[in-house]
């Protein structure tokens, strides 16, 4: 994991050398050696990732160590000898602002010095250059013969065990119909896709071998392509099923052609277990003839993108965890296999198939180690801790199943994947803040589309079934919030133990005697990781850390260290605290208490997340911490003019407190002019901020005034869109404007020209002026949500002619009145619509008003009658959510769904919830399930879709 600390040296470089940049003061005369140095290090940064690829060992070799430790002290040396260096000359925290902080230091540096020290740290990485042609054969050859081998040393070997499938009949004869049922003239290639360990070589093999199966296909074959998929060997392979002959033909192409021959004019199925990449499908399709009516494709992924790229539309199945009745049956049919079960063992054995998650790879190996034991007491000491036992020990073989999924990933996503350690267990982590943090820390390549990059990386995860999707976007583009399983969660604290690209501590607080905790890392203790029973322990008042006992009221804090050199592993505390690149708050509760932050000896951080805990003013030294790149925290007060000097500062977020007390909900913060000095600031989000117009241009700062980077800003104050704002914000593509009323539409019409501008949320608690024209509003716009605004209905025909308009959500009250007759054929790409919190009763429409809507929610719309029948019309139409209605618009939309039905049309899914009001409601929604599923099989009923969700 050399890549990590090399990624991250070369986005110091680059933020260093970047023409905006307030350090080209500071650096002017040494431009020559920074650029010489970049140039190395942007060679290694491509080389070592290349390497890294090949070398899937798990373990790094003595040259990936050698490159770490090289990377992390040169970053560690530049930014520590520029932090003092500046520091040294400003060592006011206060009073100096903007290009003066950064001034006049060349005088004071000496230059000798400091072209010695980077002339040093360049022949660091020459020595590094001069090993690597000499590993770089060995390296591929060594981890080429492992990769071949390891695979079927680990999974297959478990799932062999005895090859049993539980719980999984329903899919199993779901997929033999999907395969038996003819309605195309070209193959139907049916994905399978699943975490490692899911089942899905056990679920394929049972339809394989399903005497449905074999009767009706003329030819079945069965190929493994594995993470090194070789063609020829696939190719002989399926040969080797479909004739009795032997082939000793080394040309693929002839390989393939005769394949092709042996399939046409049969009816074949073809299973393709393991497939991790879509190369793999790219390089075999061709060989199965596309003309045969009724014959299949089976291929079993954990990777969805190749799953989207080979499958036939809508006959993919997404393999989930077992249910706790089905992780039961799995474990005892492993663990007793044809005895019978001793009613001692039941509970116990429970408890362990429980523990074991659902994932049955871990439920075979835990069941088949327990087989020959048949003493109680051993039974009741792997239930202590069921987790530990399978994971801790490297050598396991569950483990190496899921070890080798991580193998796998490319460098990056690997360390994308090890900040799911950092947070504290079956944590549900916000999508957004995760992929800021991994822009902060310089793990991603500075690209114009950084946060495309992230959300990249995060849907390749997804797609690899290593993380779990917890909460989408209503119009299901965007992942909301995400988690891990709770074995990849170990995984990913066993890598992040091992020390390779960071680590983790876990901060004591000390007490002094004061009212305010004082975070000042007086002490930092190994990392522990903290259990339940210790959490619950918290919340009373002390935390047990080893053998010490600490207070731990305000909940736990987590630092990241960058590794040293493995010869100075003993370091005193202040090294530590230079070596801390990231600090992140999470709650243990829901109480909300006072800190004082000690932040001055943090001179490298990166990263500082402390929104959970409330402070009373912005702390004055976080404006010490030149480099940091990301800071959320939860306070009050305006920003002093000294925030510039964070010149590196991409995410800048101030949270309002939810809670009960409302402890500062109608705080206004107001912006410096100085904040226009954040030249790399890309995400800013405020409760409710004003930003001032930027300083007049001039020598001194004219080139570094304004936002060019800027992706998102939220909630910002309409009186700021000024011509002058609006030009210093060009490229924004999310705007959040939230004022209590404007007394013109001046505001928004100059909104018009942010070319850029994709997402608009307007907040306006008591109306104001409008545009006239939908012209006013930028033609790029795809997302409007409305809240508050207090709109006619009859102002949604100027919305409607918004050319690309995809989603609208009108949100408490954003327009008012009783009813809506949309005039004009309008929302003309429009596929969310949201309504939620108003008066309207009556509601008049027509297909041609949302020709391509997908989706419909309305939520609290307490008055409306019902949903307009032409809906039915609506061929796009997917979804009718309805959450806290009355009556009448679930009756509606069942009309609107069986119509849909008798005019041919795939039936609309309806879901129905009912969390707060109409007390009659459930009994209802019962009684009109019961009348629209009566008479209808099993199968009719799954396809209507009328969901019935009850709120707590």
């Amino acid at each position: 994991m050399a890549h990590a600390s090399v990624a991250s040296l070369m986005r110091t470089i680059e933020s260093l050398l970047t023409s905006n940049s307030p350090m080209q003061s500071l650096i002017c005369d040494l431009r020559e050696e920074f650029c010489a140095l970049h140039e190395k290090v942007r060679s290694l940064e491509v080389f070592i990732e290349s390497f890294e690829k090949i070398n899937v060992f798990g373990k790094m070799t003595d040259f990936e160590v050698e490159v770490n430790e090289v990377a992390n002290s040169i970053e560690y040396t530049i930014l520590l000898d520029l932090t003092e260096t500046i520091m040294e000359k400003n060592k006011s925290t206060i009073g100096i602002t903007g290009s003066r902080f950064f001034e006049g230091i060349s005088n004071i540096w000496t230059r000798r010095n400091i072209r010695k020290c980077l002339q040093k740290l360049a022949k660091d990485i020459d020595r590094v250059w001069k090993v690597s042609a000499k590993i770089q054969d060995k390296g591929k050859l060594a981890s080429k013969e492992s990769t071949v081998q390891e695979f079927p040393s680990s999974a297959k070997d478990i799932l062999n065990v005895e090859n049993i499938m539980v719980g999984r009949d329903d899919q199993r004869k779901r997929l033999v119909e999907d395969l038996t049922r003819s309605y195309s003239s070209k193959p139907k290639v049916i994905p399978i896709i699943g975490m490692a360990g899911i089942g899905k070589t056990t679920l394929a093999n049972e339809v394989y071998n399903d005497a449905c199966i074999r009767s009706h296909f003329d030819v079945c074959a069965w190929a493994t392509i594995s993470q090194q998929h070789n063609v020829k060997e696939i190719l002989l392979t399926l040969l080797r099923s479909t004739k009795s002959d032997t082939f000793d033909m080394n040309d693929e192409a002839k390989l393939a052609d005769r394949l092709q021959k042996s399939l046409k004019g049969k009816r074949y199925l073809i299973v393709l277990d393991d497939m991790w990449k879509t190369e793999a499908w790219d390089a075999v399709r061709l060989c199965f003839p596309s003309e045969n009516k009724g014959s299949g494709i089976l291929l079993t992924t954990r990777n969805t993108e190749v799953a989207r790229d080979a499958g036939t539309e809508n006959l993919s199945l997404k393999m989930g965890f077992m249910c706790p009745d089905d992780s039961w049956n799995l474990f005892k049919s492993v663990a007793f296999a044809n005895e019978a079960l001793p009613s001692e063992f039941e509970t116990i054995g429970k408890q362990i198939a429980k523990q074991c998650h659902g994932l049955p790879l871990t439920i075979a190996v835990v069941a088949g180690l327990l087989r020959s034991k048949r003493a109680i007491e051993d039974w009741e000491n792997v239930a202590k801790d069921v987790k530990s036992f399978v994971t801790n020990d490297v050598d396991e073989r569950c483990s190496r199943v899921l070890r080798l999924s991580y193998n796998h990933l490319p460098s990056d996503l690997k360390t994308c994947l090890l900040h799911f350690g950092i947070f504290p267990e079956d944590s549900e982590i916000p999508a957004k803040n995760l992929m800021r943090i991994w822009m902060a820390e310089g793990f991603l390549k500075l690209e114009n589309d950084l946060e495309g990059g992230a959300e990249k990386c995060l849907q390749e995860l997804v797609d690899r079934c290593l993380v779990l999707v917890c909460k989408k976007s209503q119009d299901g583009t965007k992942i909301r919030s995400c988690m891990v399983h709770d074995l990849i969660y170990d995984l990913c604290v066993r890598e992040i133990q091992r020390e390779n690209i960071f680590i983790m501590n876990d901060i004591v607080l000390d007490y002094p005697n004061s009212e305010c905790q004082s975070l000042s890392m007086q002490k930092l203790q190994p990392f522990k990781r903290v259990s339940g029973d210790e959490i619950d322990y918290c919340r009373y008042g002390l935390y047990r850390a080893g053998d010490e006992i600490d207070y731990c009221r305000y909940g736990l804090y987590r630092a990241l260290l960058t590794p040293v050199h493995r010869q100075l592993r003993d370091h005193d505390n202040n090294d530590l605290l230079k070596r801390t690149r990231s600090i992140f708050s999470f709650p243990l509760n829901d109480s909300i208490y006072g800190l004082k932050l000690e932040l001055s000896h943090f001179k490298l951080l990166k990263v500082l997340d402390v929104s959970h805990v409330r402070i009373d003013n912005f702390p004055v030294q976080i404006l010490s911490l030149i480099w940091l790149r990301y800071l959320s925290l939860l306070c009050r007060g305006n920003i002093p003019p000294e925030i510039c000097r964070l010149w590196n500062l991409q995410t800048f977020i101030v949270q309002r407190q939810n809670a009960v007390n409302a402890w500062f909900l109608s705080d206004f913060i107001t912006f410096p002019e100085e904040i226009w000095g954040l030249m790399q600031l890309r995400h800013l989000k405020l409760p409710e901020f004003y930003l001032p117009n930027p300083p007049s241009v001039s020598a001194d700062n004219g080139s570094h005034m304004g936002f060019s980077n800027i992706q998102t800003i939220s909630y910002m104050s309409p009186r700021c869109c000024t011509k002058e704002v609006i030009v210093r914000i060009q490229n924004v593509k999310e705007l959040g404007l939230s004022a209590y009323q404007i007394d013109s539409d001046g505001p928004l019409n100059s909104l018009v020209d942010l070319q850029q501008l994709e997402t608009l949320s307007l907040t306006y608690h008591f109306g104001g002026f409008w545009p006239a024209s939908a012209k006013a509003f930028p033609a790029t716009l795809k997302k409007l949500k409305l809240k508050s605004t207090h709109l006619s209905w009859s102002y949604l025909d100027i919305i409607a002619e918004m050319p690309n308009l995809e989603v609208l959500k009108l949100k408490d009250y954003a327009c008012c009145g009783e009813e809506w007759h949309p005039n004009v054929k309008g929302f003309t790409r429009l596929k969310l619509l949201l309504i939620e919190l108003n008066d309207l009763k009556y509601w008049k429409a027509t297909d041609n008003n949302f020709p391509v809507l997908e989706r419909l929610v309305l939520k609290e719309c307490c008055y409306l009658k019902e949903i307009p029948i032409e809906f039915a019309e609506i061929h796009s139409l997917q979804l009718i959510e309805l959450t806290s209605c009355p009556p009448g618009l679930g009756e509606s939309a069942a009309q609107i769904q069986q119509e849909q039905e008798e005019l041919g049309n795939n039936p609309v899914n309806v879901r129905v919830s009912c969390k707060k009001a109409f007390p009659k409601y459930r009994e209802f929604l019962g009684l009109l399930f019961e009348k629209r599923t009566q008479g209808e099989d099993e199968q009719q009923e799954h396809s209507i879709g009328f969901y019935l969700i009850w709120g707590v």
